[in-house]
């Protein structure tokens, strides 16, 4: 039976306009003018959900998630099963994941390993990005080969040494490649031979606390890296995806280079808008080590936070994703209690970006359509999604999202679907709450309950970025 969704204000990346959603098998066949000869006619023979007072919006896309990650001897708590389930509840529909490839492993190997994780078991649609931790003819040939067959990013890293990190001859390269088949290089922009430095001069000192890991990975060293990873990427002719950005300061090299005309982009995750330095990765005790992440957390008394809201309403930062890697506190990121460097990096998110980015609205900082527009319609396009994914109109994956605007709670442990055992987000008073979730047209959040199950996720093969200048 079709399904027909009335009475609600569907939200585009353009707009926000009262309308009906008519979705038949796994597609949005139709969005109709209310009242309309055509509207009255679909609801007859269509199970027809009242979405009076509440936001139609496309399912969100997360390009930016770590399920099972390996990290400091551990790995991250939700796997493909928990950590899409928990999208689902938080209204997005559709991940980008990172394959994992180490220096001296194959990459194709590496590959099959991840996709083997992941099938069958995700709630969501889901996409892999490659990481290439070492950089050699081998792995340069494999990135064609990945591009042909849906994998169209690559992410290399300028910090952590020893485990990913690429130096600057070799992102070189990667760009080169980059630029001959198409595909688009992600960059985590850290200084980390300098980090490292800082960091074992710190612990040296005694300075062993979770908000050390803040101060040794400064701003400036994440400035630097952004500035010389877009000064590469100029070289190789490639364009360039900057993860994470968390310093105003990187945010300025980003915009010099778009203002320039240049093929650089950038993204930003909900801990840097909300969190700060002072009042999170400080906590007493360990406390502030469930806000450990790279990049930082960074200091609210320097303004980055309002510099990042900025970012997204000016298009320097036209994403925004999770960055969600997961750890426990209890025998996870309690490796280093003693050692603010053995502290696994990461916060889980993929289930509060949406109502956390909506706080954005109701605040004033960003208009509705740029809600959709950053959590959904971009992150398809940038990363070869789109009009699949992102969007509600005709012919598109009926991923849709039934969200009321007016609700208020409070996130908690307690109530989040994680697999993780704290909130970074615990006690946070949001507006605006998911009521209903549609797959490909089924509907697996309704009411507070969860109505999927694991292997309802497909994997997307993805064409090149469509969003280039």
């Amino acid at each position: 039976m079709a399904t027909l969704i009335k009475g609600g204000t569907v939200v585009s990346s353009t707009g926000a306009d009262p309308a009906e959603v008519l979705i038949d098998g796994e597609q949005i066949v139709a969005v109709l003018q209310p009242g309309s000869d055509i509207a009255v006619a679909a609801e007859r023979g269509a199970e027809v959900v009242d979405a009076t007072g509440r936001l139609v919006v496309p399912g969100g896309v997360d390009v930016h998630t770590h399920m099972e990650l390996p990290f400091g001897g551990t790995y991250a708590s939700d796997t493909f099963e928990t950590g899409t389930r928990a999208a689902a509840w938080g209204g997005t529909t559709t991940i980008v994941d990172f394959a994992v490839q180490k220096y001296g492993e194959n990459v194709r190997e590496c590959l099959d390993e991840w996709m083997a994780k992941a099938e069958g078991n995700c709630a969501v649609d889901f996409g892999f990005h490659m990481i290439i931790g070492g950089v050699d003819n081998d792995s340069l040939k494999e990135m064609d080969l990945l591009v042909n067959e849906g994998i169209t990013s690559f992410k290399l890293f300028m910090a952590y040494p020893g485990v990913f990190y690429a130096d600057d001859g070799q992102i070189l390269r990667a760009m080169q490649q980059a630029a001959g088949n198409g595909g688009l290089i992600m960059m985590h922009a850290e200084n980390g031979l300098a980090i490292d430095v800082l960091a074992a001069q710190a612990f040296e000192r005694g300075e062993t606390a979770p908000v050390t890991h803040g101060y040794v990975r400064r701003k400036e060293l994440e400035s630097e890296a952004t500035h010389r990873a877009i000064q590469l990427a100029k070289v190789g002719a490639a364009p360039l995806y900057i993860v994470h950005l968390s310093a105003a300061e990187a945010l300025e090299q980003v915009a010099l280079a778009r203002d320039a005309g240049m093929n650089v982009f950038a993204e930003t995750c909900p801990q840097y808008l909300h969190f700060s330095l002072e009042e999170h990765l400080n906590l007493p005790g360990f406390g502030g080590a469930a806000y450990v992440c790279s990049t930082p957390i960074r200091s609210r008394e320097e303004g980055h936070q309002d510099a990042l809201w900025k970012g997204l309403r000016t298009n320097d930062l036209a994403v925004v994703s999770t960055d969600h890697c997961p750890f426990c506190m209890k025998e996870q990121k309690e490796l280093g209690l003693n050692d603010f460097r053995a502290i696994p990096n990461g916060i889980g998110g993929v289930e509060h970006r949406m109502d956390m980015i909506f706080q954005g609205v109701v605040t004033g900082e960003i208009g509705l359509a740029r809600w959709v527009e950053l959590c959904a319609t971009t992150p398809a396009r940038m990363m070869g999604l789109y009009p699949r994914k992102g969007i509600i109109a005709a012919g598109s994956d009926a991923d849709v999202v039934i969200y009321d605007p007016d609700h208020r709670w409070t996130i908690s442990v307690d109530n989040h679907h994680m697999n993780i055992d704290h909130s970074a987000y615990e006690g946070v008073e949001v507006t605006g709450h998911v009521d209903t979730v549609y797959s490909r047209g089924r509907k697996i959040i309704d009411d507070g309950q969860y109505l999927g199950r694991a292997g309802d996720g497909q994997y997307l093969p993805r064409g090149l970025c469509q969003y280039l200048q």
